[in-house]
């Protein structure tokens, strides 16, 4: 049998073998995905799509930037792909690569070759993405569900896995909007912050009416939190609380004059407060120092 160009030594053998066919193995893989070898060239042809892709839209443009790039240096980060037969690889990520260079008329490209089950394919191509901040947050929030549906992942099993606090992840999954708001969300026309101000309010109809404002008169998060605290019902609460809000403009000054990361927050009252991390001894000495 003619050996695959372009593979390392020894993994061509181990991608011919029928027991790393997720299609012919007898049992499910069920433990964590595992790399079947070094980095192989893999024929364009062979690849298919990912099912799972969380992804659903692409620029026409950017891929057309990318293909050219492409062109010209070649792919510099490798896609990921599963087997899931012989001569037959999934995209696990890197879908935006596989098309640029379909695009730019490659014929292999080269891939990382992972052995996966559908769910720990579906967890792969989702918290890489997520990770690599691709997603716009209503995609975000789709594969937050997904993750916590198809995986069984609870919320904070879910928040190690993609590196964000809880609490950042109920906000993603609490985006449940009128169909309006979520096509801003996805075109980026609003940002999170405005979203999660939307959510405290509980009429979709006054939800519409306060994206439309926050639009036409490019209203501040915090404009628009005060909108929907005095759009609820006479003696409802909002679930929008005032709370602290980061000062980036003074946050930044206090770095430059210590050196070091600070962070304040400070409330619409006035109120506030001050962080300076230190990571040893040394390092608080010398804030110390500066403070006098």
């Amino acid at each position: 049998m003619t050996k695959k160009k372009g593979l390392g030594r020894g993994l061509s053998a181990l991608l011919e073998d029928p027991s790393t066919d997720i299609t012919t193995r007898n049992e499910p893989v069920t433990a964590a995905p595992r790399s079947a070898g070094p980095i192989g060239t893999i024929p364009v042809a062979q690849i298919e799509p990912n099912p799972f892709q969380p992804r659903t839209h692409f620029s026409d443009e950017a891929l057309a930037e990318l293909a050219q790039s492409i062109s010209e240096l070649g792919i510099i980060q490798p896609v990921t792909v599963r087997k899931v037969g012989y001569d037959r690889y999934q995209l696990i990520s890197g879908e935006r690569r596989f098309r640029a260079s379909q695009l730019a008329g490659l014929e292999e490209v080269p891939a990382y070759i992972r052995i996966a089950n559908d769910e720990a394919m579906l967890e792969m191509a989702l918290v890489e993405n997520i990770q690599r901040e691709e997603l716009d947050a209503i995609e975000v929030a789709i594969s937050f569900q997904r993750l916590i549906d198809e995986v069984k992942l609870t919320q904070e099993q879910l928040s190690e896995k993609v590196g964000k606090d809880r609490a950042t992840v109920a906000n993603y999954l609490r985006l449940k909007l009128p169909p309006e708001i979520q096509l801003g969300l996805r075109q980026r026309t609003i940002g999170m912050g405005h979203a999660r101000a939307l959510i405290g309010v509980s009429d979709p109809a006054k939800q519409v009416e306060l994206y439309h404002r926050i639009v036409e008169s490019q209203l501040s998060v915090r404009a628009v939190e005060d909108l929907a605290r005095t759009a609820l019902p006479k003696g409802m609460k909002s679930s929008v609380k005032p709370g602290l809000r980061p000062n980036k403009d003074l946050s930044k000054m206090l770095a430059q004059r210590f050196g070091s990361k600070v962070s304040v927050k400070q409330s619409t009252e006035g109120k506030g407060k001050i962080e300076i991390p230190f990571k040893s001894e040394e390092e608080l000495r010398r804030i110390l120092g500066v403070l006098g």
